[in-house]
């Protein structure tokens, strides 16, 4: 899909504020009511929005420890299997296959370090798959966003 200005400054507001109405997007981009929802429905089929959600602050609803998991896979063959089993896992925020001498890395949000070290040695070093892990504590963050990069210089 190719995306003109105006279709990356929508996006941008959605991501900012995903409640604001159609007339303060079309006040903010110079369209009517009417061409701001053609835009945002054509996007929406198109799959550049593919859901809408709220973004809740993690220690207010008490899951404040943050923690990034690299997993290293003994054969690949059984890569798929850990992949799906941790994606269905709600303390697994994010999932992603990489490079390097672990094939995955997890973003898992729980609510104590006890919790945690549960999770790594119950579910994710328990799994026959699993050769090796390395976790990494975050101690403070400084930027957390869901948000795209999507400015005129970027694509």
């Amino acid at each position: 899909m190719k995306l003109d200005p105006v279709d990356r400054q929508l996006l941008d507001l959605v991501q900012a504020d995903s409640s604001l109405s159609y007339a303060a997007m079309g006040r903010a981009v110079g369209l009517s009511i009417s061409a701001v929802n053609e835009r945002v429905r054509k996007l929406e089929r198109a799959g550049a929005i593919r859901q809408y959600a709220a973004l809740l602050d993690a220690e207010l609803v008490g899951v404040p420890i943050l923690a990034f998991v690299e997993v290293g896979i003994g054969q690949p063959g059984e890569a798929e299997s850990f992949f799906n089993q941790m994606a269905s896992r709600p303390e697994v925020q994010e999932v992603h296959r990489t490079t390097g001498p672990r094939q995955f890395l997890l973003k898992l949000r729980c609510a104590s370090l006890a919790r945690l070290e549960s999770l790594i040695d119950q579910i994710i070093a328990a799994e026959p798959e699993v050769a090796s892990t390395r976790v990494t504590v975050v101690l403070h963050s400084a930027k957390e966003s869901p948000a795209l990069p999507l400015g005129e210089s970027v694509g």
